[in-house]
């Protein structure tokens, strides 16, 4: 299988996600794929086992995509050899009364890494320029002075929405937090065939929203507002990764690949040295141990 190249799917100018592809033409089988993610998983664990001692950076990844473009299973795949301890996944669902009488950030900032610690956003704080966009009428929940209907919701408003987390970014990551976010770029086809699974499914069967099939009639318009979202809000400090998604096994490799190369970037991560006089005295408190 051919090397991947992480920049190949970096947003670092202004994209049209009709002409990126959903699925790239690797020859390469799952037991490959599975083999080479295997092996990103080790280093990503024992990377996050430096990162815990080092303590100065928390890592935050942010999954947004359409329902069933693998975003779950990912996560389950891609962290499953870290210590229990060492990642956090946050999975937003709509905001609860006690969130809604916050900013919409608020649940956002509560969630994010400690030092030494992955946090996974499945569904982000993006979903208040995305889902917001598709349906404004849910912006009236949060009880903004000045919008009293739909109509009330200009143009600038989501400019500020948009200035807002890029600032809530530039702020984040300025104080130890590493960003990366993914957009799951999944093919309405695919996702044709994904839902009928479900359906035909015994066992997936739970997994199945008539919500979705009424989400996917509104396809045109995620896109439109994914796509925006993406270009007004990748930054260096902060890039968004638009990931093929129509292969799941290929899609975990490069999202756990990237996060793998991107790391490697941060060359101040080191576990951190023995105190001098503790070095010093080392075959002293060993003979204490082992006189007990």
């Amino acid at each position: 299988m051919n090397s991947i190249n992480p920049d190949d799917f970096k947003v670092t100018n202004a994209i049209n996600l009709t002409k990126i592809p959903t699925e790239l033409n690797i020859d390469a089988d799952d037991d490959e794929k599975e083999a080479k993610l295997d092996k990103v998983q080790a280093k990503l664990s024992e990377l996050q086992d430096v990162m815990y001692a080092h303590n100065r950076y928390g890592v935050l990844i942010c999954l947004q995509g359409m329902d069933t473009s693998g975003k779950d299973s990912l996560i389950r795949e891609v962290f499953k050899e870290f210590n229990a301890r060492g990642v956090v996944v946050h999975s937003f669902k709509t905001p609860n009364s006690t969130e809604l009488e916050h900013d919409y950030l608020w649940r956002h900032y509560l969630a994010l890494p400690e030092k030494g610690k992955f946090a996974v956003f499945n569904r982000t704080h993006y979903e208040n320029v995305l889902v917001t966009r598709v349906h404004p009428e849910y912006i009236l929940f949060e009880n903004l002075p000045g919008i009293e209907k739909v109509d009330d919701i200009k143009p600038v408003f989501w400019e500020n929405r948009f200035e807002q987390i890029n600032n809530f970014e530039k702020h984040i990551t300025q104080n130890g937090t590493i960003v990366l976010k993914f957009y799951m770029h999944m093919s309405k086809e695919e996702q044709r065939k994904r839902l009928l699974h479900r359906l035909e499914n015994g066992e997936d069967n739970w997994k199945f929203s008539t919500g979705d099939l009424k989400e996917r009639e509104l396809w045109n318009d995620y896109m439109k507002y994914y796509e925006e979202a993406i270009n007004k809000t990748s930054k260096e400090h902060a890039p968004w990764y638009v990931i093929p998604a129509d292969d799941k096994e290929m899609a975990r490799y490069i999202v756990a690949k990237i996060i793998w190369e991107e790391m490697q970037k941060r060359t101040d991560i080191k576990e951190p040295e023995l105190d001098a006089k503790v070095k010093l005295n080392m075959e002293l408190y060993k003979q204490q141990l082992q006189k007990e």
